[in-house]
């Protein structure tokens, strides 16, 4: 592949949380860009967005909006990709869609680069970009898994506000300043907008992410439970989720318990598999409280690992706390990397 091709790259749901993570991710990774375009809805359109010192004027997306671009990143939605993805597959564009419209979609491969990065050559148009908590668990587990098997996985997460949208975060920041003031904390947002009950985030914890399914799990459990399976290709891998919306704006964390195959594992053995694995960092020492958070997380692309304890009960089990940057690594980095893979290996 020639170093000095570029290509036309759209945006769309350029003015959202994720939208501008991947302007900046773009920006900052200098990817091979000849005309970028900025797609919103046509309430944003006609704002300006700085992008390599130049301004450039958000549009409406449209399905015209596609015409002549190479690759497409979505983020501004289910209902938006269900309706524009096509569109832009069928002008010649590469979707890569950080929705869940197309996730579990057969015939749609959904990536994590470190994990299935082979699975990309595979598309008909569309890539699935996971669901942020699921991306830093599968990422942080492939060198385990691809060292000693893995045989079973269960999750807790402590997922960042933003991930619920903006105005998630706004009613955080309104109900703190109203528990302070000893005022009475009015609540619209969390944990599901649609839903009819909504509790305060503020000092609080709510054990609902995404609406509950008729099995007793929410629908971001769901996820989490059916993304790891389909991008590990392992089916029958028993995988367990309890998601809870905790009060800080970015990075989810997660303690992760694992079942592994092979026995006389130690930690010094997890340790060297994280050691080595691409977009892995390992702070782990407990000497020193050494420990990933989630302000220690925000606005790095990598994914954190720190308390690799075994179990003390079952010999091949192992405990582990996971941080990453809910809005870069799970979700505008790691569709931007899908781009990066696409582009380096020609698979466009």
């Amino acid at each position: 592949m020639s170093q000095t091709k570029t290509y036309n790259v759209a945006v769309v749901g350029a003015t959202g949380a994720v939208g501008q993570k991947m302007i900046q991710t773009l920006e900052e990774r200098n990817f091979p860009i000849n005309e970028l375009k900025l797609l919103s809805s046509s309430r944003s359109a006609g704002k300006k967005v700085v992008f390599k010192g130049e301004e450039l004027i958000l549009e409406e997306a449209k399905p015209e909006s596609f015409e002549g671009i190479d690759i497409a990143l979505f983020s501004a939605g289910g209902s938006v990709s269900k309706q524009l993805a096509p569109e832009a597959v069928k002008r010649g564009a590469v979707v890569v869609d950080n929705t869940s419209a197309y996730r579990m979609e057969d015939g749609v491969p959904l990536v994590v680069p470190e994990v299935n990065e082979a699975d990309i050559k595979e598309h008909k148009g569309i890539i699935a970009n996971p669901n942020c908590s699921t991306i830093q668990m599968v990422a942080a587990l492939q060198p385990i898994r691809e060292a000693f098997g893995l045989k079973r996985v269960i999750v807790s997460t402590y997922q960042a506000v933003s991930g619920a949208g903006t105005q998630a975060a706004d009613e955080l920041r309104q109900q703190s300043k109203e528990f302070l003031e000893g005022k009475e904390m009015k609540a619209e947002i969390l944990p599901v907008g649609s839903d009819e009950r909504h509790y305060p985030i503020a000092f609080n914890a709510l054990p609902q992410i995404d609406k509950f399914q008729d099995n007793g799990y929410t629908f971001e459990e769901m996820k989490m439970i059916n993304e790891t399976k389909k991008i590990m290709h392992e089916n029958d891998l028993p995988v367990a989720a309890t998601c809870v919306r905790l009060p800080f704006f970015t990075s989810h964390a997660e303690s992760v318990y694992i079942e592994i195959e092979k026995d006389g594992v130690e930690v010094s053995d997890i340790h060297n598999s994280l050691k080595e694995a691409p977009g892995i960092v390992l702070e782990d020492d407990p000497a020193t409280q050494t420990y990933p958070t989630p302000l220690s997380a925000a606005e790095k692309r990598d994914v954190f690992v720190g308390r690799v304890r075994k179990d003390l009960d079952q010999s091949n089990g192992f405990h582990l706390w996971i941080v990453s940057d809910n809005l870069l690594k799970g979700a505008a980095w790691n569709s931007v990397q899908i781009a990066e893979r696409l582009v380096a290996n020609d698979w466009l």
